[in-house]
């Protein structure tokens, strides 16, 4: 009988260590929304550089390839911050696009000439600027964490920029 309760005691204090580690880990994680908003926020990154690496390849105007190249640079290092902030959050962020936009960088290859660049500038320029842009107000607004509100708040400004740009371009591609 002393043996039992002597196991019992000893697996009630275990069970206790477990729950307040577990609490600890996720006192130091971020709210569910907030690591949402940061995985989006890298699909839709990601997507917007690898489309735009294909509109190098594939694009005939210059002003599309102007844009596809300011959208890697500015992406890629928005990618970086997003990448370290998430580490420090303990966030696992996914390694490229979505599976649906996957899809429609597939679809997107296909075509070709001022095809190609109209639906590059209507896709990647335009749609996936205007979901960035309510990801990020949102997340710069209803965020809990501080540091994942202020990188939504700090990144925001540039995409309204791409946004207007790409409204730009698609007005010059021809197609609304």
């Amino acid at each position: 009988m002393k043996t039992m309760m002597r196991n019992l005691l000893l697996a009630t204090c275990v069970g206790a260590a477990a729950v307040a580690t577990t609490g600890v880990a996720y006192a130091d994680s971020v709210a569910h929304g907030d690591a949402s908003f940061l995985k989006n926020a890298a699909e839709a990154g990601s997507m917007e550089v690898e489309g735009s690496q294909l509109a190098l390849n594939k694009a005939s105007s210059a002003d599309v390839k102007s844009f596809a190249q300011q959208m890697i640079d500015d992406h890629t290092k928005a990618a970086q911050d997003l990448s370290a902030l998430a580490s420090s959050k303990g966030v696992k962020l996914p390694e490229g696009p979505s599976i649906t936009q996957k899809a429609k960088l597939k679809l997107l290859g296909t075509h070709e000439g001022a095809k190609f660049d109209a639906d590059y500038a209507k896709s990647v320029g335009v749609k996936a600027h205007e979901d960035a842009v309510k990801l990020f107000t949102k997340a710069s607004t209803d965020a809990k964490d501080a540091d994942v509100k202020a990188f939504a708040a700090k990144t925001l400004p540039t995409l309204q920029h791409h946004l207007e740009m790409a409204r730009e371009l698609q007005a010059k591609t021809g197609k609304s």
